[in-house]
């Protein structure tokens, strides 16, 4: 719905001021209350919609309903009913309980986004009502009244401008970039321009910089700029992460295995054994129970938490647990540039004379570095002309560097950008800026203006400058400044500037300008000489002053990329991501950075504009990020996009983002990254996790614990999986063999192991470091899952084998050694308890083994220490000490049918990890010597 007639922003955007009036049926004077009830009722109040929100009850019980929870509640209930130690099932029900609790509790903290965005508004504005000037809370603005702006204003409504002072607004939260725009009341001709481009309109949810300014309101509430962003951010739902779709499936596919064994055992013992059907019922269910993984959650939990730990140390904070994992399946990142890619800190870097080029070092607004000629340091208080450059250009401009302190550490910025790095490469060069200003009292300031294109301050010199007392400095655009110049100074003499010069100083433009730098050309004029000049300071112009000027040179600045960012890049190929740049600034800037830290290699990348992207259908969209693509000047939705397009391309997708417009599209990824320093409210609450130093390489870090998680969630699989194994097949050798050979592995034995010894050990390998190579292969398949055959080949097929033949084997030697056959061996209760003991103990010592193994997948156990996972270690000791308790407490020998052992059967047990661990390295040390001789 329009706001009024003619009240599309384009079209308001090309009208003369008064005509605004006219478009939007309003005056001058403001609304009349008649008018302002009639818009009220048509258009409601100025704030933003609140989505409704999902009770804390429900996200509560959420937490206990999940496939693997449900699992786990009827395992416990199998247990606490059908078997005669109840205290089983409550064991299991914990489980349930403690890890439901724990992670509610780690994400609690519901989506605040909305919250967020509406503290960006302010909470009153001036207008003009009725002929008076009024103060109104801003969800009273409607559509048509005329809104007053000042510095430090928060604008709360979408707004055409029709008057204007110097007037210079912060759009960083809607647009991504930092440095302020200019605004003023001139029509413009809205063709080929996004909607913040338009120099003639303000935004709701941005900052007035300096200066004021009178506007119309267009657009209110949801029909703002900002309200479309919060549209689009909330229409926009939780959806599950990799890894929770993963555990969905492996809860299916573990239930399907645990049923399958089970109802198999359930035909055997009435087939072979011919059990009562009870009997054979209870006898199933406990093989069902055996096969759940009840250790899974607690591991899963454990694994991503141990991550969250270690990102935070390197600057990552994770607000849910499940998007670690997330992190590491991520196959494209979609980054900004300005702060994330970059230092955020304009530097200058080199500047440039008609006669001489110099080169600044140091990054960042920290006065660090020096001004360097052919390598050698130059002290500009020896040196005329780079002196007078320096210091026109840092007394041509309103900014100030503020030095660190408590609040904060680095030296931070008071105004335009571009303009702080002035100063400090004056500093660089031996210049003290005090000293400069005492020397040159400024008298009046004719402000940068987009149509000029530079600006200009006039000063009173103490020590004149080649007689000249009054001079004027004017630093813009190098075309633009270089057409106001007659003279260029060469060598500390004023000569003609003929074409031959002119020519020169824009091809040294043109080449740094491909590079993707900013230059500014400096020029200053005789002041003192000048004719025709008013007495009156405030009637200077610039038509009258900007004309016959000097032309000195030009001053060459970027913001520079992180120091780090280009080995993290690096890092991403070869772990097989892509980076695709997507940024508010301009395309050769972004082209300049992307090559310089290698996101690109090709030498003619392909840039897309905003507007190009408008005009683009979505199967071309697809298509050209097919290719190397850099994403300049993009709008919010258009952003958001392109992370749906890639997403429908397969790709799992990180998006990094610091402002309001960033939030549709943080909340679109699968991971959604927020900057922590200069990163909005509204962006942090969208975002899956915040970066404390706005770094891109802590991303990388974090992909690379994301890998581990998946790593390690995989390695407890293949532990678990493997004792079940050596469970199942005692049982097997009962049934299959008519009950001929007596049940050597009682289900609560089975459960012993499931509930006790396992579970430390397992929760050990969820907390094993990356691996060196975990970012030399590329991302898993986005139709991988957990449990793949692989892993069941080797847990079923190679563990498990080895354990059972040495858990059988540990059963028949007490057999052996007491000479009984296995006709009257159920006869000797005493003889049977120590036969299940020994088969009980040969599976825990084996699992002792598969723990060591399945810290690795290829590298060799002992490359990383043995014994170097502390948790592991500790529930070996576990293990060994339970096992002590249920063969010598007479207490559990009923319970758990078990026996004293002699001091043969220790040794017996202590060597059964050898060949575990032997022929595991056996195997590893082949696949490796394997890939090193195919990788030659």
């Amino acid at each position: 719905m329009n706001n009024a007639k003619n009240s599309d922003q384009s079209t308001l955007a090309s009208l003369q001021s008064d005509d605004v009036f006219e478009a939007l049926d309003t005056r001058k004077g403001g609304l009349s209350a008649e008018e302002i009830q009639e818009k009220r009722e048509m258009f409601g109040f100025n704030k933003i919609d609140e989505p409704e929100g999902e009770s804390v009850f429900i996200q509560f019980i959420r937490h206990f309903i999940s496939l693997m929870a449900v699992l786990l509640w009827v395992g416990g209930t199998v247990a606490f009913f059908f078997t005669d130690t109840p205290q089983l099932g409550i064991a299991i029900w914990l489980v349930n309980v403690i890890n439901g609790l724990f992670s509610f509790f780690q994400e609690s903290k519901a989506s605040k986004a909305t919250d967020a965005l509406k503290k960006m508004l302010s909470s009153y504005a001036r207008v003009v009502r009725n002929n008076s000037e009024q103060q109104i809370l801003t969800e009273e603005l409607v559509p048509g009244d005329v809104l007053m702006v000042e510095e430090g204003d928060k604008i709360a409504a979408d707004a055409r401008l029709i008057s204007s002072n110097d007037l210079q607004v912060n759009q960083s939260a809607l647009t991504g970039e930092s440095n302020p725009v200019r605004r003023n009341e001139l029509p413009i001709s809205p063709e080929d321009l996004s909607s913040f481009e338009y120099k003639n309109m303000i935004f709701a949810g941005t900052t007035v910089s300096s200066g004021s300014g009178t506007a119309v309101v267009t657009k209110t509430a949801m029909n703002t700029e900002f309200g479309k962003i919060a549209k689009l951010t909330q229409s926009l739902g939780d959806e599950k992460s990799p890894l929770q779709k993963d555990l969905d499936k492996l809860t299916k596919q573990i239930s399907i295995i645990a049923i399958s064994v089970g109802v198999l055992f359930f035909l055997a013992a009435i087939l072979f054994v011919e059990q009562p059907v009870a009997q054979a019922f209870v006898f199933s269910l406990g093989m069902i129970v055996a096969f759940i993984p009840e250790g899974l959650l607690p591991t899963v939990t454990l694994s991503l938490a141990m991550a969250v730990q270690r990102m935070a140390k390197e600057h990552a904070l994770v607000k849910k647990l499940s998007s670690v994992e997330a992190l590491g399946s991520t196959s494209v990142i979609c980054s900004d540039k300005t702060g994330t890619l970059t230092q955020n800190e304009m530097t200058v870097n080199h500047v440039w004379l008609p006669t001489q080029e110099f080169e600044v070092t140091g990054l960042g607004y920290a006065p660090e570095g020096e001004i360097q000629a052919d390598g050698t340091s130059i002290d500009a208080n020896n040196h005329a002309d780079l002196k007078l450059i320096l210091s026109a250009a840092a007394l041509c401009s309103n900014a100030r560097i503020l030095p660190p302190n408590e609040e904060n550490p680095r030296y931070t910025v008071l105004g335009d950008p571009t303009e702080a790095c002035l100063g400090v490469a004056a500093e660089k060069a031996g210049l003290v800026p005090e000293a400069i200003e005492s020397q040159a009292m400024r008298l009046r300031e004719l402000p940068f203006d987009s149509t000029r294109k530079r600006m200009s301050t006039i000063h009173q010199l103490t020590k004149p400058l080649d007689g000249a007392k009054k001079i004027a400095y004017a630093k813009g655009a190098p075309k633009e400044t270089v057409d106001l110049c007659t003279t260029i100074r060469v060598d500390g003499k004023v000569i003609p500037l003929d074409e031959e010069q002119r020519i020169s100083i824009m091809e040294a433009n043109d080449q740094y300008a491909r590079q993707g730098l900013r230059v500014l050309a400096i020029a200053y004029r005789d002041l003192s000489k000048a004719e025709n000049l008013p007495r009156a300071m405030s009637e200077y112009t610039p038509e009258l002053i900007e004309q016959d000027m000097v032309f000195i040179g030009l001053v060459v600045m970027a913001d520079p990329p992180r120091e780090e960012v280009a080995a993290a890049v690096e890092k991403c190929r070869e772990a097989d991501i892509r980076i695709i740049m997507i940024t508010g600034d301009y395309g050769l800037t972004a082209e300049s950075i992307a090559k310089r830290i290698g996101i690109v290699k090709g030498e003619h990348p392909r840039v897309i504009t905003g507007t190009e992207l408008e005009k683009m259908t979505d199967e071309s969209l697809k298509e050209a990020l097919s290719d190397e693509v850099i994403f300049a000047r993009v709008a919010p939705d258009q952003k958001y996009r392109v992370v749906v397009n890639l997403q429908e391309l397969g790709n799992v997708v990180a998006v990094t983002g610091d402002g309001v417009n960033d939030a549709p599209a943080l909340k679109k990824a699968d991971i959604g990254v927020a900057m922590g320093i200069t990163g909005t409210d509204v962006a942090k609450e969208s975002a899956d996790m915040i970066l404390t130093d706005d770094n891109f390489s802590s991303i990388v870090r974090a992909v690379e614990e994301g890998r581990a998680v998946y790593d390690n969630i995989q390695k407890f699989l293949l532990y678990i999986f493997n004792s079940n194994m050596s469970e199942a097949v005692p049982s097997a050798a009962f049934l299959l063999s008519r009950g001929m050979i007596p049940l050597p592995l009682t289900i609560m034995q089975i459960l012993a192991i499931d509930l006790g010894t396992d579970l430390i050990p397992a929760l050990g390998l969820g907390t094993e470091l990356p691996e060196p190579t975990v970012m030399q292969r590329p991302p898993r398949p986005k139709h991988a899952t957990l449990l793949n055959r692989k892993i069941l080949i080797k847990a079923f097929l190679w563990y498990g084998i080895i354990a059972s033949a040495i858990a059988m084997g540990a059963y028949f030697y007490v057999n052996l050694i007491h000479g009984n056959a296995f006709a009257n061996l159920a006869d000797s209760g005493l003889i049977y308890r120590q036969a299940t003991t020994m088969t009980l103990g040969a599976i825990i010592f084996c699992q002792i083994g598969a723990a060591f193994n399945s810290r690795t997948e290829t590298q060799s156990v002992f490359s990383i220490g043995l014994f170097s996972n502390k948790l592991i270690n500790n529930g070996i000791i576990f293990e060994v000490f339970l096992l002590i308790i249920l063969a010598y407490v007479p207490l559990f020998h009923g319970l758990f049918n078990t026996a004293p052992l002699a001091m043969l059967d220790w040794i017996f047990l202590i060597l059964c990890p050898i060949p575990v661990v032997g022929l595991e390295e056996a195997r590893k040390y082949y696949i490796r010597h394997k890939n090193k001789k195919e990788a030659a």
